[in-house]
């Protein structure tokens, strides 16, 4: 069995990332409460192996292959130590670049033999809870929320960073690409803005010339866009999650076009406006039900999703009819409501004092929508020449 060590015997291959202090505060503090939580469960040990949960609680460490989904370790957590668990591959690469001098011990094994391995002989002889329900573990992970939930303010700031850098990288796009280009085109255009300021592409949609009236979810074609299209983009960094969604069209704005954008907008910012801290999200979606059913759009909202808290997941908890989750300030949503032809979306974080827009606009029309006598500034549709 391999030991339990504090440094990896490997040698660095150039300067070790300098540790901030934030982080490592960060870390220790989730640590706190993870033994807490592990008092109140009556466990002696939290296996984390769910991308968002490894996430957090190394404040952003990021233990996936990129363009994968799988994960390269799990954490197991003790009151008094976390543990990597991973392989003599990957070992050097975490210590190295993500986890350097940030208080995680190491258990590993030759890469050939199996992982549930290694988890199990942690895991033998202890009450242990997890997010994945590996083995005989209790499965915690709905109860995990409420440590992601709400973010704390290194997290909040980390994700204002985030929400620049997503909306940049669309509308950027939006107003670069060149008339006739294929959607796949556009798509990769924006993974390379995204990419290059290590934002991770969770999610990319470009929906031209209205295909999201059949299409509300739409993978881009190799179909070229000739009149408009909506870029709509989930990026990831430091574990987080931001979404924006901006609209352009070529020439003349078709009166379909315009006339759903508005009420779009309408929707959005009445749902925006009522994400209000101690809210039950049954609620706001009071709310938003009105607008639908005011213009004759009583139906529209079956169609898609319209919202969620977003996080350490794209979806942290989605916003239904029925749901009573109550909001919190520190809480961020995706506001993403649709109507025939399109579609509009901006993340925000709920405050004490009411709604920050996280994906703010740059060199791009806007207009403004009254609700309750409040002018919310929402991004218009770009008008470009072919």
């Amino acid at each position: 069995m391999a030991s339990l060590i504090e440094s990896p015997p490997f040698q660095s291959s150039g300067e070790l990332p300098v540790i901030s202090p934030e982080r490592a505060g960060d870390i220790d503090q989730k640590h706190r409460r993870i033994a807490q939580f592990l008092k109140e469960q009556r466990c002696s040990a939290l296996l984390l192996q769910q991308p968002c949960n490894l996430a957090w609680l190394t404040s952003g460490g990021d233990f996936t292959r990129q363009g994968s989904s799988e994960t390269t370790a799990s954490l197991f957590v003790m009151p008094e130590a976390r543990v990597v668990l991973t392989n003599n591959i990957d070992s050097g690469q975490i210590f190295e670049r993500t986890l350097a001098g940030l208080g995680f011990q190491l258990k590993e094994r030759p890469w050939h033999e199996g992982h549930s391995v290694l988890v199990e002989d942690l895991c033998r002889g202890r009450v242990v809870a997890s997010d994945s329900g590996f083995g005989r573990t209790s499965d915690v992970s709905e109860k995990l929320l409420n440590l992601r939930l709400p973010l704390n303010s290194l997290e909040c700031e980390r994700l204002r960073e985030l929400g620049l850098q997503v909306a940049h990288a669309v509308e950027a796009t939006a107003r670069c690409f060149e008339h006739g280009i294929l959607e796949t085109e556009i798509a990769g255009q924006l993974s390379h803005r995204l990419l290059k300021h290590r934002v991770i592409p969770e999610r990319i949609q470009v929906c031209g010339d209205g295909i999201s009236k059949r299409f509300r979810h739409w993978t881009p074609s190799n179909d070229p866009v000739e009149r408009f299209c909506t870029l709509t983009v989930v990026g990831r960094r430091e574990g987080l999650c931001a979404a924006v969604s901006r609209t352009v069209c070529f020439g003349e704005i078709p009166h379909e076009l315009r006339t759903a954008y508005r009420l779009a907008l309408m929707t959005q910012a009445t749902g925006m406006f009522f994400s209000q801290a101690g809210w039950a999200m049954n609620e706001t979606w009071k709310r938003v039900a009105r607008i639908y059913e005011k213009f004759g759009h009583a139906e529209e909202w079956e169609f898609a999703e319209q919202a969620e808290v977003i996080g350490y997941q794209p979806c942290e908890v989605r916003l239904t009819p029925n749901s009573k989750f109550t909001l919190q300030s520190g809480m961020a949503m995706f506001w993403h409501p649709s109507i025939g032809p399109v579609s509009v979306g901006d993340t925000m974080l709920i405050g004490l004092n009411g709604l920050e827009v996280l994906t703010p606009t740059e060199q791009w029309p806007m207009t403004k929508v009254d609700v309750k006598g409040t002018a919310i500034l929402r991004p218009d549709i770009l008008q470009r020449t072919a």
